[in-house]
């Protein structure tokens, strides 16, 4: 079993309102040279969680963090011209987000959440109050 210390959010860089399913994702990341989606998990615009990759392997979500996290990501990220960073997740992407992240933290209770934006220059997840990134739990 892996040691899990962090989980770290995203989103998928999608237009408002454009749904994405997994087997897109996994395609795109097999497109950049990946061997699969890079993420654990995905939260559709209805606040589905889907698998992504099995938690038991390591990610390919955020440089230099994989080993030890679990990649959650949500559908959306962009605003409907596809180009300015939003947050746009739905309220029910909120409520299931919020919920999984607590469920994650009670099965890992040492690991701590991060927006992905805390380790590479994105606004990927868009969550903010002010300058700072706002918490999921």
């Amino acid at each position: 079993m892996r040691k899990i210390n962090r989980i770290i959010v995203h989103c998928t860089a999608t237009p408002a309102g454009r749904d994405v399913a997994v087997a897109d994702i996994d395609l795109w990341h097999r497109q950049r040279g990946f061997k699969g989606i890079g993420y654990h998990y995905v939260v559709d615009l209805g606040g589905v969680v889907h698998a992504g990759r099995s938690v038991e392997e390591i990610g390919a979500h955020c440089r230099g963090y994989n080993r030890g996290s679990i990649g959650v990501a949500y559908v959306g990220g962009l605003s409907a011209d596809g180009k300015t960073p939003a947050d746009t997740r739905t309220d029910a992407q909120k409520v299931a987000l919020r919920a999984f992240v607590n469920e994650l933290k009670r099965i890992y209770p040492d690991a701590t959440v991060h927006p992905h934006s805390e380790f590479a220059a994105k606004a990927c997840p868009l969550f903010r109050s002010g300058s700072r990134p706002l918490r999921v739990v």
